[in-house]
């Protein structure tokens, strides 16, 4: 096993949305950056995890950083470029190319991976950037309130080598570099005794964490058979029901997220139905023949982010790592298992009898040999204490007696909207899906208690178990990174440290000035969408 040491201006360990986005406002306030990243993939839940954006209802307008904009656009434009669309759907301004109804932007994987690698190729060009992919964390050294250095291992090879930074910044999809550095943090659910949310549990409990996904892609060509072998868990998953599940986890009878209530969706019936209230094949799909001419693609594209491949019977954080591979291994054994059961056993759309064998797994789209996804979908992980923890209070609209909108942060570094949206969870609870403001992101949610120059830079913020359900979503994470590398960058060249541009009415202003000003954010919802509350389903 080698070591060697390498330096650099601002250290982002972890290549998701939160990396990406603070490596782009690091580089473009002129700081050297080293980006690491565990899988191949940058790009996190867009792309290793292929979940297509969960986005805001005024997205398209107001919601998000110009970069998550350009983003957005570059998707648009990759597709008008390299794909024979219809000369309708190259012209549709708002373009969606997989006409899911999730999103008013579903796409492949490898699509966000190009734009992500394009927006970042400038820099690598110049070496201003140093991108490191197939690594992963694996020691902290800190000194006092201080992190020194943080020790990556790659994955294929095992070569080991040592990072350090005046700033490093925490973009794992998890949290990891507060666990590996002794950053004082939050797992799992907070009791209201700490929070006082009246969505908390009467309990802490750090075990209590929402379901993760292991996603994946297919198409359907009726007639032909892709059956794949029959998964070792199967005939567990085929029988399993939870107590507080309508009906069995193999079934089309899903949970209503805010009534829970049993609710019917299969596979192909009722697809113009509203969001949410359609069939499941419309509603990630990520790639829609009906752009292109008759006979150009065989089928649509569908991304399996469903409720039945939520997998809540263990956490994958707080445990052992046998407990941590146990629980791995059983959400893909449920993922290939729900595949499994819709081409041989579900009951048929049009009424000839049970299964779809046409089902294909698309590997090729997530880019693997097993077929699922590189990475699992965590919807939540380790959160930094903070200087400022946003709380229900500040954002839900039942917790706020009356106030209309969200609570207004003087420190505001981006805005976001989305339910409080949480899935089931580890501890037995159904979702917690409730109203919320169109909300603020506070700098002080950005700020450790303790140490100085860490930040968060995913969704690893000053949130709790409750207000991650609306500030975990892809434009938000993107924001919280965007705006932890400017951050970075800002502290570094005044020789100052995160704590004091927040306490500091001059730099404030002089950082929120930066942030709109030359970097494009928006600090404000325009009054009308402030006081609208995030609709639901």
């Amino acid at each position: 096993m080698h070591l060697k040491d390498l330096t650099t201006d601002i250290l982002i360990i972890g290549g998701g949305l939160g990396g990406v986005a603070a490596a782009l406002s690091a580089l473009r306030l002129g700081k050297r950056v080293i980006l690491t990243e565990e899988t191949d993939w940058i790009g996190g839940q867009l792309t290793a995890q292929a979940v297509p954006p969960d986005e805001g209802v005024w997205i398209e307008q107001v919601g998000c950083t110009a970069t998550y904009r350009a983003f957005r656009e570059n998707v648009r434009a990759y597709y008008r470029t390299y794909y024979p669309l219809r000369p309708e759907s190259r012209a549709e301004k708002e373009l969606n190319p997989g006409a899911g109804t999730v999103s008013r932007l579903c796409h492949e994987p490898r699509v966000a991976l190009a734009v992500l690698e394009g927006m970042l190729a400038p820099w690598r060009a110049s070496r201003q950037l140093e991108l490191r992919l197939h690594e992963r964390p694996v020691a902290v050294e800190t000194d006092g309130d201080r992190v020194r250095s943080v020790t990556v291992e790659n994955v294929l090879s095992g070569e080991r080598t040592v990072l350090s930074a005046p700033y490093v910044l925490d973009a794992t999809e998890s949290g990891e570099l507060l666990e590996l550095g002794g950053i004082e943090h939050v797992l799992g659910a907070e009791g209201q005794g700490e929070t006082g949310e009246p969505h908390a549990l009467p309990e802490a409990d750090p075990l209590n964490q929402q379901a993760i996904s292991w996603c994946f892609a297919m198409d359907y060509l009726e007639g032909e058979d892709f059956t794949i072998s029959k998964p070792a868990a199967y005939d567990f998953w085929r029988e399993y029901q939870a107590p507080f599940w309508p009906g069995k986890h193999l079934s089309w009878t899903l949970c209503h997220p805010i009534t829970h209530k049993a609710v019917f969706r299969d596979l192909f019936g009722n697809p113009d139905e509203t969001p949410h209230g359609g069939d499941l094949w419309h509603f990630r799909r990520i790639f829609a023949r009906r752009h292109y001419p008759d006979g150009a693609y065989p089928s649509d594209i569908t991304l399996v982010n469903w409720p039945q491949i939520d997998y809540w019977l263990g956490p994958v954080l707080g445990v052992s790592e046998q407990e941590r591979q146990k629980h791995l291994e059983g959400a893909r054994d449920l993922s290939l298992s729900l595949l499994y059961w819709m081409q041989t056993e579900a009951p048929r759309h049009d009424g000839k009898g049970a299964g779809y064998p046409g089902l294909r797994l698309r590997g090729d789209v997530t880019g693997t040999d097993h077929g699922l996804a590189k990475s699992i979908y965590y919807r939540e992980g380790r959160r930094i204490r903070a200087e400022f923890t946003v709380l229900e209070q500040h954002v839900g609209v039942d917790a706020r007696e009356g106030l209309l909108g969200a609570e207004v942060f003087p420190d505001t570094v981006g805005i976001g909207q989305y339910r409080i949206d949480l899935h089931p969870s580890t501890g037995g609870r159904n979702y917690v899906d409730i109203a919320s403001w169109p909300f603020q992101i506070p700098l002080g949610a950005l700020i450790p208690v303790r140490s100085e120059n860490l930040l968060p830079a995913a969704k690893n913020l000053g949130v709790t178990h409750i207000t991650n359900g609306c500030y975990r979503l892809h434009p938000v994470e993107w924001n919280v990174g965007e705006a932890a590398g400017a951050l970075a960058a800002y502290a570094l060249d005044r020789g100052l440290t995160p704590r004091q541009v927040r306490n500091t009415p001059q730099h404030l202003e002089d950082f929120q000035r930066l942030l709109e000003g030359t970097l494009g954010f928006e600090l404000r919802w325009p009054e009308e969408q402030r006081l609208t509350p995030s609709p639901g389903f």
